[in-house]
């Protein structure tokens, strides 16, 4: 199923119906009075987060939405149906906005939370509503009046609590694959991801954290180099950021700490928040070099970077080391949970 994570629609909620003029005409019963009902009220339409659904994909095909109008009242003071309101399933995560004003409607991030996004017309008014000691026979009503119409951008921002990041081909699509049961596609050239992957990384009884694959970054991704402006706001909602590196480059030349210091930049120019995320560096493809080269490799770079936070080094193709990642990244994000709570 193709990723689609940006869509513009519209939706209209429905129309109030008409007031009803009418007169009471029953036989034996003279000058009955006035019996017309008011109109029904228009459909609501709402946009409901759902789990069962991970992209706008289908908001790219179906572009309007309308909920159902209000009926007329009728005679002998009856009300007219109102119409029912409209539910429109999108992904956790949605955040919207109007098009036409730049305002930021609701964010959707609670599984069942409703937003109403175009709120009905109120029904009209029947001439039952009119009369009065002066007035016993009034021709008056109103009409429904007409529902509320809007342009809406859904954007998606994934719900993960650890995201990857790191060049094309550090390694983040195989470490996702080998910690959890997410299958992305993995080649050895550049930007085989092309669309983000989400894994449920299971460490232990009801222990449990969703890490998010983006495509990788390149220098520039921040103006719209590559694929990674497409996709860096879905490192937002994250709480942790795990920093891949490549310390065996099939490049001869290529840097491994130049790697690290180019894509730190393109998140500092993305968002300042990103830079304020807990970031730890990763190690990966340990198992391309002998342990004694490994080490010196992991401490020229460490050197290089003036790197003081956490170092994990893992194979993500033979599963080396991702067990202990594993396992300190859920006691990390317990951590922080608990800190969240004590605020």
């Amino acid at each position: 199923m193709k990723f689609v994570d940006e869509a513009t629609v519209g939706v209209k909620a429905g129309n109030g119906g008409n007031g009803c003029l009418s007169f009471r005409r029953e036989k034996y019963i003279e000058r009955g009075g006035p019996d017309g009902g008011d109109g029904g009220h228009g459909g609501a339409v709402y946009l409901v987060a759902d789990d069962s659904i991970n992209t706008l994909v289908d908001f790219r095909v179906a572009r309007k939405y309308r909920a159902e109008s209000g009926h007329g009242g009728a005679g002998r003071n009856m009300t007219g149906k109102s119409g029912n309101d409209l539910e429109i399933k999108v992904p956790r995560g949605t955040v919207i906005h109007d098009v036409d004003t730049g305002e930021l409607i609701g964010d959707l991030t609670e599984l069942g939370q409703r937003l109403k996004v175009a709120d009905g017309g109120r029904g009209g008014l029947g001439n039952t509503r009119f009369k009065s000691s002066t007035n016993r026979a009034p021709r008056k009503i109103t009409h429904g009046t007409p529902g509320e119409a809007r342009h809406l951008q859904l954007e998606l921002k994934l719900i993960a609590d650890v995201g990857l990041v790191g060049l094309p081909n550090a390694g983040k699509s195989t470490l996702i694959r080998s910690m959890s049961a997410a299958k992305p596609k993995v080649a050895d050239y550049p930007f085989t991801t092309l669309h983000p992957n989400l894994g449920v990384v299971s460490v232990g009884p009801l222990q449990s954290f969703v890490m998010a694959d983006v495509p990788g970054l390149i220098e520039g991704a921040a103006e719209g180099a590559g694929l990674g402006i497409q996709f860096l706001k879905h490192l937002q909602r994250t709480r942790l950021l795990l920093h891949l590196v490549d310390i065996a480059p099939l490049d001869i030349d290529a840097d491994p700490a130049e790697a690290f210091r180019s894509i730190e930049q393109e998140l500092m120019k993305f968002s300042a928040d990103l830079k304020e995320k807990p970031r730890w560096l990763v190690i990966n493809k340990t198992d391309l070099l002998p342990p004694d080269d490994l080490e010196v490799a992991r401490d020229m770079l460490l050197s290089e970077l003036g790197w003081t936070g956490p170092v994990f080094e893992v194979s993500a193709e033979t599963g080396e080391g991702t067990e202990a990642l594993g396992q300190a990244v859920m006691r990390q994000l317990e951590l922080l949970s608990a800190e969240e709570k004590a605020e």
